[in-house]
């Protein structure tokens, strides 16, 4: 009766420990961390990396230009995210153009290295009397820190470029409409390294010189102005913890059982004691 009492103990230590661990498992399922109350975006693009306009996860960015023109927009990407990039390009009136339009949305990091979608259409052809063309990229994971011969997404600013790729040369030119935006998933510690960057990966990350002088002025640095509304994570920190602390005391109670059960009574009494 004791051992069951015993077990009975273990198993309900371990239950609780699993719910302590409840919300890390739940930081990695696809929730989107979008900000909903965050959606007005830059009305306006940019069209080169240094003019991007600057716009959060969870905001719609739109911007009118002609077609031909390269539009660029920056976001922010923080540690264990996943981003997804989706934009919306409205046509001009199909009685205005001469044949089929293809579009194309790239991603860059902060170091201007484009990063590969894991997954989503990244170009696609509009035909003719197509009023929409719709593209989407979900990057990989941003992960703390990497080798410095690996292209793996880092925390910092990431560029996204829309253009056409392929069009009559009679449509160029012509005005059309995009929309822009940005959703990440947290994927915790599933994705989690050791170490972390000295400094995201954003515009003007130099030198601490440089923001030591930002804030002798009074500036925000670089760094905080390219931040996520809720700032940079340290890097360190993931549920990963939760669980290497939550299996240790369940391998440690899986031990105490094994023992408790293993143990007998002790001496068995027809056994003579000088044996």
């Amino acid at each position: 009766m004791r051992t069951v009492r015993m077990l009975a103990t273990a198993a309900l230590a371990g239950a609780a420990l699993l719910g302590l661990a409840a919300p890390g498992a739940s930081a990695g399922s696809p929730t989107p961390t979008a900000d909903p109350s965050a959606s007005a975006g830059p009305t306006e693009a940019g069209t080169t990396f240094r003019t991007a306009a600057r716009f959060l996860p969870g905001q719609q960015a739109t911007a009118q230009a002609a077609t031909g023109d390269y539009l660029y927009w920056v976001f922010p990407a923080d540690t264990g995210q996943r981003p997804t990039v989706n934009a919306t390009v409205t046509l001009p009136d199909a009685a205005l153009r001469h044949g089929p339009t293809t579009w194309r949305v790239d991603v860059y990091d902060g170091l201007r290295r484009r990063q590969p979608c894991m997954y989503g259409t990244q170009s696609r052809t509009a035909g003719k009397e197509a009023t929409s063309v719709e593209l989407a990229c979900v990057l990989r994971p941003v992960r703390a820190s990497a080798d410095a011969w690996a292209n793996d997404p880092l925390p910092g600013s990431y560029y996204v470029r829309l253009t056409v790729t392929g069009l009559p040369d009679e449509d160029l030119g012509q005005p059309f409409t995009a929309r822009v935006g940005v959703t990440t998933l947290d994927k915790g510690g599933a994705y989690a390294t050791d170490g972390s960057l000295a400094a995201p990966l954003v515009p003007g990350a130099t030198t601490a010189d440089q923001a030591e002088a930002d804030a002798d002025a009074g500036r925000p640095s670089a760094v905080e102005a390219a931040a996520p509304e809720d700032g940079w994570s340290s890097g360190w920190w993931s549920d990963r913890w939760i669980w290497t602390v939550a299996g240790g005391v369940l391998a440690a109670l899986a031990g105490i059982g094994g023992y408790v059960l293993t143990r007998g009574s002790g001496r068995p009494s027809r056994v003579p004691p000088a044996v």
